[in-house]
């Protein structure tokens, strides 16, 4: 009979045994970065995730608009008068002329296509918004990084540019400025002035939301150890600035930058509504909206879908913003 072989097995070695122990508790206290710590929390929140969804689909919308139009729509500029009543100039059938040909009607009086107006309108509000939100958080982080580390004499007068802005009245200013504008400027023409502009005044007098935000978590970052440490080891300025302060500075920027951009949806909307914003023929939602205030007793369908239109994107990024706020707070409940 042949003895048993000893040894062999890892349940009689106590070294082994607490090499399993020691992997098993280091894989689980093992830690996780901040980027996977804020995806399993946003994760767990289905408004957001819905709402980013929407976002995604959204922005795929307005770059591939020409092939959407291409297969389920008409070009957003072609008259369709067969399409309309000539003796009422409203749409043919119900519902706004709402047909296969047509899925969301067509813009009485002329018979234009409203789902492929709403589709380059999502370009236009998306564009706009997106731009501007960059323009705000580029030179917002600048300056308020600049007034929180520095602090004294530049801190005020920062502090108080941040003030005077914030109590300009943008819309009239835009307004005027659209106004007394050329129609070539820069070698832009037409619309592409008035994005210009929308992009580069919405932009500006939003800076300082952001420059206030950046300034209060600058000045309580620059009295943090590390800084203290990295200038005990001789870090320059711009060091600090830029490898210390700005990477902690990312969080908070985001977030309000992902809650600016329907604000800015809404405030483009409304200049094109009051006729400040892109010209026609161009497509856009609050364009599509001021025109229908004229007939939307006769086509409710011309005003609801574009107002539809806006309430969804907004909600949309709203939520989502929302839901990276309580992702990226290391403090949230949720």
């Amino acid at each position: 009979m042949t003895a048993p072989l000893h040894g062999t097995s890892t349940d009689s070695d106590p070294v082994a045994t607490a090499d399993v122990a020691a992997d098993v508790v280091k894989a689980s206290v093992e830690g996780r970065s901040l980027r996977q710590i804020a995806w399993s929390r946003l994760k767990r929140d289905k408004l957001a995730l819905a709402g980013g969804i929407v976002v995604v689909f959204l922005v795929l919308v307005a770059i591939f608009a020409p092939l959407i139009v291409s297969l389920l729509g008409h070009p957003p500029n072609e008259f369709h008068q067969e399409e309309i009543d000539p003796l009422f100039g409203t749409p043919k059938g119900s519902m706004g002329g709402i047909s296969s040909d047509f899925l969301f009607g067509v813009e009485p009086s002329n018979g234009r296509d409203v789902f492929s107006r709403v589709v380059y309108g999502a370009r236009i509000s998306l564009l706009v918004a997106f731009l501007a939100a960059v323009v705000a958080v580029v030179l917002g982080t600048v300056f308020g990084i600049i007034a929180g580390y520095f602090g004294g004499w530049v801190d005020s007068v920062i502090s108080r540019v941040m003030d005077m802005l914030l109590a300009f009245p943008q819309l009239l200013f835009i307004i005027s400025l659209v106004s007394v504008l050329p129609n070539d400027l820069l070698g832009l023409t037409g619309s592409g002035v008035r994005i210009a502009i929308l992009v580069s005044v919405i932009g500006f007098f939003g800076w300082p939301y952001v420059g206030r935000i950046v300034r209060g978590q600058t000045l309580s970052l620059r009295e943090k150890e590390y800084i203290e440490a990295a200038r005990s080891l001789g870090a320059g300025r711009r060091y600090i600035l830029f490898r210390e302060l700005l990477p902690n500075l990312v969080a908070p920027i985001t977030v309000y930058a992902t809650l600016m951009i329907p604000t800015n949806i809404l405030t483009e909307a409304a200049l094109s509504f009051l006729g400040a914003g892109v010209k026609p023929p161009t497509a856009s939602w609050g364009q599509m909206l001021s025109k229908a205030v004229g007939t939307y007793e006769d086509d409710p369908m011309f005003m609801i879908i574009p107002g539809v239109a806006i309430f969804v994107t907004v909600l949309a990024f709203n939520l989502f913003g929302d839901g990276v706020r309580d992702a990226l707070d290391p403090k949230g409940t949720r």
